[in-house]
């Protein structure tokens, strides 16, 4: 049984865990309202550009000039994930969450007999794939000397992508990041920027409709291509700095309320711990009048 100093102690250090547990609660709060705000105001566009690329795509079709992020390589070989997660922990199981995603994902590639690579973003998509997929990871982009994430972030990363991709490193890339629902939710999302996927339905609506583009197809699709990837890992990042500080703010309240908990059964047994203490000496100091 633990002393009446041991039981002191420990309460003193629970209140001190508590006090930066609910610190950080409230400053996750303060930059949630602006990440939330980011990730949806990015949300429309990204959306938009996403369909009109599908659009577009539909009208070149099979066609041997068709760009390259469209075309694909012609094989379906090699994979490469990009997974992006965040820098810290003290969010739940948000990082998890990405990580078993992208992990899945791999095994259920290796199991069909495919080559899988991997560009890891941000510190805990490192360190929760490296020790599995070591010699899977052929890049790592740091996210933690930037105060904020911005479109030079989503430059960069789809940069890299783009050199690996020319240089024939891989034949399709899948983006891996968490969409933000709300602070209690946010959802693991795997989508495949290479090549641009098109819905089988995509153009039906104006299937009927004769449009003509100028300059071509091609030329417009060449110049969007590249964009919409960008955006896209652009939206992805945005959505993780979101779901990062929801998942931190659940987190970190959850923490404060056990901690709350735990003061209270640690102050109910160090009541009782003393009464029993201080019964104990009056009934020796007692038992020694009596003696007398």
């Amino acid at each position: 049984m633990a002393t009446l100093k041991e039981l002191k102690l420990r309460i003193s250090s629970v209140k001190s865990t508590q006090k930066i547990t609910k610190a950080k609660q409230m400053v996750a709060a303060a930059k949630l309202r602006r990440a939330q705000a980011a990730a949806e105001a990015a949300r429309p566009y990204a959306e938009r550009l996403e369909g009109v690329v599908s659009s577009l795509a539909t009208k070149v079709g099979g066609s041997s000039t068709a760009p390259r992020l469209l075309a694909g390589s012609g094989r379906d070989q090699v994979h490469l994930l990009v997974v992006m997660a965040a820098d810290r922990g003290l969010a739940g199981a948000f990082n998890a969450n990405i990580v078993k995603a992208a992990r899945n994902h791999a095994e259920a590639l290796l199991a069909e007999g495919k080559t899988v690579k991997m560009l890891l973003v941000g510190r805990k998509a490192r360190s929760g794939l490296i020790r599995q997929y070591g010699k899977q990871v052929i890049d790592y982009y740091d996210t933690s000397g930037f105060r904020s994430i911005g479109f030079v972030q989503a430059d960069e990363i789809a940069g890299r992508v783009f050199a690996l991709y020319e240089a024939g490193d891989f034949d399709v890339a899948t983006l891996f990041y968490s969409k933000f629902r709300t602070a209690l939710l946010q959802e693991p999302t795997a989508q495949q920027i290479i090549p641009v996927p098109v819905p089988a339905d995509a153009g039906v609506t104006n299937s009927g409709a004769v449009v003509e583009y100028e300059p071509d197809e091609e030329a417009i699709l060449a110049d969007l291509l590249p964009r919409n990837i960008k955006i896209q890992i652009f939206k992805g990042l945005l959505e993780n700095v979101a779901g990062e500080q929801g998942a931190s703010m659940t987190a970190m309240d959850n923490a404060t309320r056990n901690a709350g908990d735990l003061i209270k059964k640690l102050t109910i047994e160090y009541n009782r711990s003393r009464q029993a203490a201080i019964t104990k000496e009056l009934i020796e100091i007692i038992s020694g009048a009596e003696a007398l």
